[in-house]
């Protein structure tokens, strides 16, 4: 399996994150990237290549162009603005204020594009930003011209940015940008399928109202769980999208069984909807022991989860998302991998052998 990498995704080294009431260093950080790649050598499950550049016009696909000029001036003018800590938001135009108004001032632009107020803004968050992106688009351009599978180590991972909110240390949409581009290179539909413990809601948010991506995620119930305002199971889109989401909350501490069970509904629902390629947003906070999480998978089942996804028989491509149990996400994301590959079919020549 072809693995896609740049080191520019450690220029985002955020020092400030608000976690149930307290100021703390954010659980995500470079060191997830630096574990996993060790364990992957160790195991030499595949070459190891950086991306090429893609440039602006695969995220302005996807994003808003003033969200995107946001993000790329933020850090400056937050400096500029004599602002001594990280810029995290302070306000949002909750449901009692305006909501079609951008402030000019930076502190009430990051209340209008932010999510939550868990994840900062910091100088190297826009190229870390833009390089995951590229390992993304790196990672799918792989699959669509082999049809082999690929890995794309992204970080900042991707799927709770919606058109134009960051959020969840996510700035833009890896998984959302890369089923634009298979789109756009001829593809008539993709699947974003998302393990991630938290749901996906930015992916939601952007495909909600389209036919041509089909997106499932598996995820904590949103009643008790990040984000709270999205992923519940009436949540299957709307006009041509409607039909197109698939939402399968569970409960924390969820039996394996039953959640493997949510997973093969899953593919095969994406089996059913006529994609031509798989992508997966992989998060593996679905560990029994990420401090933030609250499911139960061990080591030996994402080695599970990694053959079936195989089963699915599509062209695959595979993003990294979350997992903060940071000593053992490598061992859980080789598991996936290793699990993949070990389930593909044999390749088959031009005489069929």
């Amino acid at each position: 399996m072809l693995i896609f990498h740049s080191d520019d995704t450690s220029l985002r080294r955020a020092r400030t994150e608000l976690h149930d009431g307290a100021l703390v260093e954010p659980f995500e950080s470079p060191e997830r990237v630096t574990l996993i790649l060790e364990h992957l050598k160790a195991l030499a499950l595949g070459e190891i290549r950086r991306p090429p550049a893609y440039g602006l016009a695969p995220v302005l696909a996807v994003h808003e162009e003033a969200y995107v000029n946001f993000l790329a001036t933020c850090w400056a003018r937050w400096q500029a603005a004599g602002n001594a800590g990280e810029a995290i938001a302070n306000i949002w135009p909750a449901r009692t204020l305006r909501g079609d108004r951008v402030p000019e001032a930076i502190g009430g632009q990051l209340g209008y594009y932010a999510l939550a107020a868990d994840t900062s803004i910091t100088a190297g968050t826009f190229d870390a930003a833009m390089a995951s992106k590229d390992v993304a688009l790196g990672a799918v351009s792989h699959t669509l011209a082999t049809r082999d599978p690929s890995f794309g180590l992204c970080r900042p991972p991707g799927h709770h940015a919606a058109s134009d909110q960051f959020g969840g240390y996510c700035f833009f949409n890896n998984a959302a940008i890369a089923a634009e581009r298979a789109l756009s290179a001829g593809k008539q539909r993709v699947a974003i399928l998302d393990v991630d413990f938290h749901h996906g809601n930015g992916t939601q948010q952007i495909f909600y109202a389209r036919d041509d991506v089909f997106f499932a995620s598996i995820h904590g119930d949103p009643s008790v769980t990040f984000p709270y305002f999205s992923g519940y199971a009436d949540e299957t889109g709307v006009e041509r999208g409607k039909g197109f989401t698939a939402n399968y909350p569970l409960p924390p501490g969820v039996a394996v069984a039953r959640w493997m069970g949510a997973l093969d509904d899953a593919l095969a629902r994406i089996c059913q909807s006529g994609a031509e390629l798989l992508i997966v947003s992989l998060g593996v906070d679905t560990f029994e022991n990420d401090p933030i999480s609250a499911f139960c998978l061990t080591h030996a089942d994402f080695n599970i989860l990694g053959q079936r996804l195989a089963s699915a028989g599509l062209p695959t491509t595979l993003l990294m998302e979350g997992g903060y149990a940071v000593a053992d996400i490598g061992v859980n994301v080789a598991g996936v991998l290793s699990g993949f590959e070990r389930a593909m079919p044999p390749a088959v020549d031009d005489n069929g052998a």
